[in-house]
């Protein structure tokens, strides 16, 4: 009776599966890829890493192989028929530090006779034809899915490098496009290191166009970012399996250099910063907030006067600027530091200098100065620490309450670090003996850069800045983003490592500085300046002082 029922089952599934295979719609590929001697042509130019064209085919080398097929489904009605389909789907919004577009599920399960159908002739008669052309045996895995690209949209710089992808297609579901609506897939030269240099080839989306190429180290690539508001980019694309091709070492860059603070006093924060934040009692209650989320924003940070002056002084021409890459992980502007306007190099100064290293340690209770508790300080008595770091901190900020009138700014050097700074400029010697005996070693150090964001700068989560990451604090402190909103981009954004979700995102405001402290599992990056900035914003770009502080 057992036996019985499971074979009756197994007759209606197979009943059911003979019906599924009649819903699917056949998709007649193009007469060229059906074209023997093409199809020879094909193999010799790919492996000779020549050009050739036939008909709707070509293939290109440069800057790595690359194969574009126009009228790539016979049927204009299957197309449309398949287009509807596509729309129906359920469609997932994707953002991370790569890529801002929709995705539908994966196609290699859905049953609408036209999906199935191009499915089925692409991962069987279309695999078989690149097994030939490649010389490479394929595997039939089916990887594919539905992309949607709408204004803003993006996919930045990569190569598509993943175990076992070999060859990367695309095919195009779109109205009539033009390169002004972006949207164009565009391929990088790379240089000596195997990095991506410069865009050096675009290819403009049309109908019904497939676009392949092989999956490579060299095959860095980005869909730019789509700037028509009226216009769907629908695509399918996906990758066909089977053995990577041999990889180099991965270069690794330099190490970015790290200074130690300048020897300048206190008298510099008097003249900067907003007297609220030199009164020891608000220190204290920033820094308890501080060690309670490992991240604060100090609004109207600089003195209104100096923030103004810095504001007018970053746009002028003098300033020279150079192009940060490469593109698969950085692309902004970087300030070069000998060209920098007087009062700009002075608030440069300003963040590397001692007295702002040992302000930065009240904020944040790090030890980012002697004067700062050892850390086998803290695992003492709690109350005794907390009377420790009132202690020292008073010593800075002693006549920190009233700064803000010229009387207080000019007596400021009666205060411990007056005093110390004196002490130490007079008597090196004696204060390295004091240091080395009674402290604990410590060299704060930190890096910076004074950056501008406009349209298209970004950068990028990637392996190297993963396994270099350490403790630190970072510091943001932007200019000229007035009137700047959270949709153009160019938001710092923290997430724990191998993680989607962010933890944190600090949005530009002007003259607030913002703090956070990083483990060794958390990673930032900038988030792409889209094209909004250019029609909304008053300038277009803003700039900041970025920083790293390390213990």
């Amino acid at each position: 009776m057992a036996s019985k029922r499971q074979q009756g089952e197994y007759k209606k599934s197979n009943k059911r599966k003979r019906k599924t295979n009649n819903c699917e719609e056949s998709a007649e590929l193009c007469s060229v890829v059906r074209d023997e001697n093409v199809k020879r042509a094909v193999k010799d130019a790919w492996s000779q890493k020549s050009h050739y064209t036939h008909g709707d085919l070509e293939l290109d080398c440069q800057p790595f192989p690359h194969c574009v097929i126009k009228n790539f489904i016979q049927s204009g009605n299957f197309l449309d028929n398949l287009q509807t389909e596509l729309l129906t789907l359920n469609f997932h919004s994707k953002s991370n530090d790569l890529y801002k577009f929709k995705q539908s599920d994966d196609l290699r399960k859905r049953t609408e006779p036209h999906i199935a159908g191009l499915r089925s002739a692409l991962f069987s008669q279309f695999r078989l034809w690149l097994e030939e052309v490649l010389g490479v045996k394929l595997e039939p895995t089916v990887d594919i899915s539905c992309a949607k690209y709408q204004y803003t949209d993006i996919l930045l710089c990569h190569d598509d490098e993943l175990e076992g992808r070999r060859v990367a297609f695309i095919l195009y579901l779109v109205p009539p496009w033009l390169s002004s609506d972006g949207g164009s897939l565009d391929l990088y030269t790379t240089d000596a290191h195997f990095q991506p240099q410069s865009i050096v080839k675009s290819l403009v989306p049309s109908w019904n166009t497939l676009v392949l190429f092989e999956v490579s180290p060299i095959s860095f690539h980005q869909v730019s970012e789509v700037l028509s508001q009226d216009k769907c980019r629908l695509s399918l694309s996906g990758w066909f399996h089977g053995p990577s091709l041999e990889r180099p070492p991965r270069h690794i860059e330099a190490l970015v250099s790290r200074s130690e603070h300048l020897p300048r006093d206190e008298t510099l924060l008097l003249e900067w910063i907003n007297p609220l934040y030199l009164d020891i009692s608000y220190q204290e209650q920033i820094q308890d907030e501080f060690e309670e989320s490992s991240e604060i924003q100090l609004k109207d940070f600089l003195r209104e006067e100096k923030f103004r002056q810095v504001c007018a002084a970053l746009q002028s021409a003098e300033i020279q600027w150079t192009r940060k890459g490469p593109a698969n992980k950085r692309c902004y502007e970087a300030a070069c530091l000998d060209t920098l306007p007087e009062c700009v190099s002075a608030c440069w100064e300003l963040l590397r200098s001692e007295a702002f290293f040992l302000l930065l340690s009240n904020f944040t209770g790090l030890r980012l100065h002697y004067l700062c508790p050892a850390d086998d300080d803290d695992n003492d008595d709690g109350d005794e620490k907390k009377d420790k770091e009132k202690k020292e901190s008073s010593k800075m900020d002693s006549n920190a309450t009233g700064s803000s009138n010229q009387t207080s700014k000019e007596s400021g050097s009666q205060n411990f670090l007056s005093s110390f700074l004196s002490f130490f400029f007079f008597s090196p010697l004696i204060f390295y003996f004091f240091v080395f005996l009674y402290l604990e070693p410590s060299t704060p150090t930190c890096c910076g850069e004074l950056r501008r964001w406009s349209h298209g700068s970004y950068t990028l989560l990637h392996d190297a800045e993963a396994a270099r990451a350490e403790y630190a604090l970072d510091l943001i402190l932007p200019f000229n983003c007035a009137g700047w909103q959270s949709e153009f981009g160019g938001s710092t954004c923290y997430i724990a490592n191998e993680e989607d979700e962010e933890l944190l995102t600090i949005h530009p405001e002007d003259n607030s500085l913002a703090l956070v402290y990083r483990d060794k599992e958390t990673l930032k990056f900038v988030k792409h300046v889209n094209h909004r900035s250019n029609n909304d914003s008053s300038t277009g770009a803003f700039y900041d002082f970025s920083f790293v502080y390390y213990e």
